[in-house]
């Protein structure tokens, strides 16, 4: 028997990835009385969720009394353009703040208030502060305390695994198959539930703030088995990454930044964003410096402001095409970005208590003093909106047994993502995926699994070994983040993403004959041809969306196409599946209908 053949471990639900949305989805499965395997692809704790920095949105209300989960919920589905889907967008709203005293119960070390409560900071397009952070640490604390959590109940910990393959029959999961990064030698995973959480996609762009690991895993995985992605052509390009020096380009510059009070200058020193006030935002946004600093000023202080929002912190999606179009008409810096200004704000005391990780990121890998001097910042790709079609309330795919949390996961965005909204995604969605999966394995019956289909993972797995001759695939992924940053970028139009995915489909036929050279064992060549393979599905999705979606919205923005559609596109997602002969084909879904009682939350005039 091939399950005999090669290393099984077997387990009632199965976690890829261990990032927050995975721990907390272990730690929820596991409290409930079942196996638990969390299996990720680096080691424990170094999920890319310690790069979040700004902090996790929940309407606590600890620094502004009005907050509340209506105004949360609404400040989200406005952030994604009405695109998302309702039901994850309430949920959400209402379950974050229990979530962060959960973090907080578990040992999380938020900073606090003059009166010992959580301490919460602006953030683009949130009406009121409402991010809990740890300086500008927040997702590293957060993955302390999951991780610290998590590791008294029993789970079993699979560290440097990757999985290439999903295991199911007729629709239904029943575990994984994949291999050791250090040996290569192959296991199986038996389990009746499995949840995915593999994060992001980021690294299938030549400017980009993701780790290594986001390579789309997840998504290829969910989809190779037969479900469904949705909403891929929204990919967030963060305003502020780091210009200079090329090495580092597009590492993260946190929007606590701006959050604490940050501007945005061109090259003649003018402050930017008032020039790129969009519609939508008019009535609450500042168009005066004076007002602007009038709302910094009050912002945090008891009973808030009255003044309107520096438009600094807009929505990321209209900050980051304000400055691609600053840079594009001349009046960028001299490395191709903007300026981001923190020191005549804020004392060099503040910002290296409350931005401790950018004052030292800067001073080390740019030879700045963010003390004394302006940052240069420029568009990075960041997060993706799109993922894995799931069910609102139990994070199930199409596929039975097959749930998804976190960035690998769809719905909860619509067509943008406010700050801080990514970190409590993650808690809440990552405790209903494992709460949902465990209730799943509790009824199922456990798994037989096929040895045909093992071998095939196998044999596919090890293709690029038994070649004479073929491609590079590292020269090939180069290739790939050079047509998806000039095709498929910050602005698209029609003719470029055709072009694009012609390039795409090219590449597609090269990663087939990919050659590896030398055996299994710490082979990166192998590990980077089957993040090719998952990187290229994401790349065609995002591209053939990006294609249908004609019109601009959130972080899909559209030359040929600069308006946002009131009509046909505000209504539908595009979702795409692969057929029976292996193509990729996508289609639109009506948005679910919000029914009376939330219109009636979203119409409230948030005073």
């Amino acid at each position: 028997m091939a399950s005999a053949k090669y290393e099984t471990h077997e387990h009632d639900v199965i976690i890829i990835g261990a990032g927050g949305a995975g721990l907390r989805a272990a730690i929820e499965a596991s409290n409930e009385k079942l196996s638990v395997g969390l299996v990720c692809k680096s080691l424990l704790g170094k999920a890319h969720t310690v790069m979040a920095e700004g902090g996790i949105a929940a309407a606590m209300g600890n620094v502004e009394p009005r907050d509340n989960w209506k105004v949360h919920f609404r400040d989200t589905m406005k952030g994604g353009r009405f695109l998302n889907q309702w039901r994850m967008a309430q949920l959400h709203a209402m379950e974050a703040p229990d979530r962060v005293k959960e973090l907080e119960e578990w040992g999380a070390l938020f900073d606090r208030t003059a009166d010992g409560r959580i301490l919460q900071r602006n953030f683009g397009g949130h009406k009121y502060p409402r991010l809990a952070h740890v300086g500008d640490r927040t997702g590293l604390e957060m993955i302390r305390t999951l991780q610290q959590h998590g590791v008294h109940l029993g789970i079993k910990v699979y560290m440097e695994c990757t999985i290439s393959r999903l295991l199911t029959d007729d629709d239904k999961i029943k575990g994984a198959f994949g291999y050791w990064r250090e040996n290569g030698k192959f296991v199986v995973f038996k389990s009746k539930a499995v949840v995915l959480a593999t994060g992001g996609i980021g690294r299938m762009f030549k400017i980009n703030s993701n780790s290594w690991e986001c390579t789309g895993d997840g998504q290829a995985l969910a989809y190779l088995a037969g479900a469904e992605l949705m909403d891929m052509e929204f990919m967030q390009f963060h305003p502020t990454g780091m210009v200079w020096p090329p090495s580092v380009r597009g590492t993260l510059i946190t929007e606590g930044v701006r959050g604490e009070g940050g501007t945005l200058r061109n090259k003649d020193g003018k402050r930017i964003m008032f020039d790129y006030i969009p519609e939508l935002y008019a009535n609450e946004t500042a168009d005066t410096e004076a007002e602007a600093d009038k709302w910094l000023a009050e912002s945090t202080q008891a009973g808030g402001s009255k003044a309107k929002r520096t438009p600094d912190l807009l929505p990321r999606d209209i900050v980051a095409r304000a400055i691609h179009a600053e840079v594009k008409a001349g009046r960028g810096s001299p490395h191709g970005g903007v300026f981001l200004d923190i020191a005549t704000r804020r004392s060099a005391e503040d910002i290296k208590r409350k931005l401790p990780a950018m004052y030292h990121q800067f001073k080390e890998l740019g030879d700045v003093d963010i003390t004394t001097d302006p940052m240069e910042v420029g568009p990075t790709a960041h997060y993706t909106m799109g993922g894995i079609r799931v069910d609102s309330d139990t994070q199930e795919s199409r596929i039975k047994g097959l749930f998804a949390a976190g960035e690998c996961a769809a719905g909860m965005h619509g067509s943008n993502r406010l700050g801080g909204n990514s970190l409590s995604d993650l808690v809440v969605f990552g405790r209903l995926a494992g709460l949902h999966a465990a209730k799943y394995a509790r009824d199922a019956a456990a798994p037989s699994i096929d040895d045909g289909e093992i071998e095939a993972a196998a044999t596919e797995a090890l293709a690029v070994f038994n070649r004479e001759e073929g491609e590079n695939p590292f020269l090939l992924h180069d290739e790939l983040k050079d047509s998806m940053q000039k095709h498929v970028g910050i602005i698209r139009v029609e003719k470029e993403l055709k072009a694009g995915l012609l390039e795409l489909h090219a590449l597609k036929a090269r990663v087939g004959k990919i050659k590896v050279e030398d055996n299994r064992h710490f082979n990166t060549a192998w590990h980077q041809s089957l993040d090719m393979r998952n990187m290229l599905i994401c790349a065609e999705a995002m591209c053939q969306a990006a294609i249908a979606r004609k019109e601009s919205r959130g972080g899909h923005a559209r030359d040929d196409f600069p308006d946002q559609d009131k009509g046909h596109f505000s209504k539908v997602n595009i979702v795409s599946r692969m057929t029976k002969s292996g193509e990729m084909e996508i289609s639109e879904v009506p948005l679910p209908e919000v029914p009376a009682d939330i219109k009636k939350v979203l119409e409230e005039d948030s005073k």
